[in-house]
């Protein structure tokens, strides 16, 4: 005979265990992954994330552009202002040394006449040449000759007077030179001019008509010759 276990169940019948009085079917659910319950919103949730982190990017896009281009303005201006100031610079030095040297010019016309009258001797002559020396190199230029045109621009006209044989309004003395530093007119040379006469045929002019016109003899057929 077999021997019976109380309550007529064998061991092999007993039920699998079941903690806290789940079912199979609720197990079965708590063991599917977590994707599986979310599967239908991931999707969605990653697209709204991608729209936001472009929204970013654009706009941190427009603030990059922006502070490019105040950086390329700001460049902009500050060559301008060092241009500026390098000018400014430039013009206030020139005028600094031409006001210098205008100073200086009834010395030098001092030394000019000296050496018209042969008095620039000895030491009085070394200091003279090394002043003009010195003036000179630092960009001071004489001009004014005479025989040139009188150009009102710079020179002055002091005295006037007419003559024959110019044909235009010329120096024919300069009274005192003019000097120039650079494009900068210091002083215009003061100069003496001569127009032509009024009514008269300048001298040049003159000569070729008498070498154009024939003699007496020419015109009277030779001379006689008995």
């Amino acid at each position: 005979m077999t021997e019976e276990t109380p309550g007529g169940f064998d061991d092999k019948d007993e039920p699998a265990d079941v903690s806290d009085g789940a079912t199979p079917d609720a197990a079965a659910e708590a063991g599917r992954p977590a994707s599986e319950e979310a599967g239908g919103t991931a999707p969605a949730g990653d697209a709204q994330q991608n729209v936001a982190l472009t929204a970013q990017l654009d706009q941190v896009r427009t603030a990059l552009g922006e502070r490019t281009a105040d950086l390329q303005r700001l460049q902009a201006e500050y060559q301008n202002y060092r241009r500026r100031v390098e000018r400014d610079r430039v013009t206030v030095k020139e005028i600094a040394v031409a006001n210098l040297l205008g100073e200086l010019l009834p010395v030098l016309d001092d030394i000019g006449r000296a050496r018209e009258h042969e008095e620039l001797t000895g030491g009085f002559k070394s200091v003279a040449d090394s002043l003009e020396a010195i003036v000179s190199k630092m960009g001071l230029q004489q001009f004014g000759e005479e025989g040139e045109s009188f150009d009102p621009t710079i020179h002055e006209a002091l005295m006037h007077s007419y003559a024959p044989d110019v044909t235009e309004t010329t120096c024919v003395a300069i009274l005192q030179p003019g000097y120039r530093f650079g494009e900068r007119t210091i002083r215009p040379a003061r100069v003496a001019v001569a127009e032509p006469q009024p009514g008269a045929q300048p001298a040049k002019e003159a000569a070729a008509d008498e070498e154009k016109s024939p003699s007496a003899d020419e015109e009277s057929g030779g001379p006689d010759k008995g």
